[in-house]
């Protein structure tokens, strides 16, 4: 029997940010960009950025809450926004681009209430969060060129995180938690390239000539990325991989850092930044190469995968 679908409406800004990282997550179904909370009917976007429909950009979900929890939505929600923002989100300013969460249910309405609520008394911003809660109204779809943005233009996606102002928001405002603890656990360059998205020296790194057999794990969370089996010397200095172990565990995506456009690599759970894919790997292979920095990785040998929890990779150096 299918689980039953739910829907979950957010506003935060500029829809074309706010669909990505819900659409990243196991349980989600759709994300659709849009209007709400207005009264005019099926909008356009020329007439809600004129400000005179009460209409807010907004995303709607259909989300498996057995998979991916109300809950959870929040916390992703709030994480992409400052909820303290009267008057719209980062550069953009207008009622359209408030912040708002639109409940469909009774339950919904009491959770994000709560949410709201840990989130005033956390103390992590100075001034009160002013997002509203209000219920659903009907929600009109975005012109088709608004939906799935961040696919269909990635560089302008990113450009625009960046020159809006929302990307260093995010980066200052919520992850601070994660970073405090990092910085005990790894080393400064480990920190460095894991969250600032810094790069090591090349041939002075720990596994740009390593030759053991084993996998890398990612070393803020563990997860597998890559195998010696898939390990060569391209001469660059750094680890080379040809590909991962499993392509769902890293994120590529668009960095325009160094007045360059490169594909970045990123692990999917601990989105650690590891390095950089480039198609200049061995054409038999795939033709890829993944140039990875030794300080996002941690080697497991394969005389100890089995101990260290990774028992299942070991079928790989049979």
């Amino acid at each position: 029997m299918m689980n039953k679908l739910e829907k979950a409406t957010f506003a935060g800004g500029c829809f074309w940010c706010m669909v990505k990282p819900f659409d990243e997550q196991d349980g989600i179904e759709e994300v659709v960009s849009g209007y709400t909370g207005g009264h005019k009917e099926n909008p356009t976007y020329k007439e809600v950025c004129s400000e005179t429909t009460g209409h807010y950009e907004a995303v709607q979900i259909t989300f498996n809450p057995e998979i991916f929890p109300y809950e959870k939505l929040l916390d992703v929600f709030w994480s992409q926004i400052d909820p303290t923002d009267a008057g719209g989100q980062f550069h953009d300013r207008g009622d359209s681009y408030r912040t708002a969460i639109f409940y469909h249910s009774n339950e919904q309405k009491e959770i994000a209430e709560k949410s709201k609520q840990d989130l005033n008394q956390s103390e992590r911003f100075k001034d009160p969060i002013v997002t509203e809660i209000l219920p659903a109204k009907p929600f009109y779809a975005a012109e088709e060129y608004h939906q799935d943005y961040y696919k269909k233009n990635p560089f302008r996606y990113k450009m625009y995180q960046a020159g809006s102002g929302r990307a260093a928001f995010i980066k200052d405002h919520w992850k601070k938690d994660k970073s405090e603890d990092l910085k005990k656990k790894l080393t400064p360059m480990q920190y460095e390239v894991t969250q600032n998205n810094g790069t090591e020296p090349p041939f002075k790194n720990e596994f740009w000539n390593h030759t053991e057999e084993g996998i890398y794990v990612d070393i803020v969370s563990g997860e597998p990325l890559f195998s010696s089996l898939d390990k060569y010397d391209a001469g660059c200095g750094w680890p080379s991989f040809t590909k991962p172990i499993n392509k769902e565990q890293v994120k590529e995506e668009m960095d325009v850092s160094h007045r360059m456009v490169r594909t970045e690599v990123r692990s999917k759970e601990g989105d650690s930044h590891l390095g950089h894919v480039f198609e200049d790997g061995p054409v038999d292979k795939g033709g890829l190469r993944y140039c990875i920095n030794s300080a996002a990785l941690r080697f497991i040998p394969v005389s100890q995968i089995e101990q260290e929890g990774y028992g299942e990779y070991k079928k790989l150096f049979s």
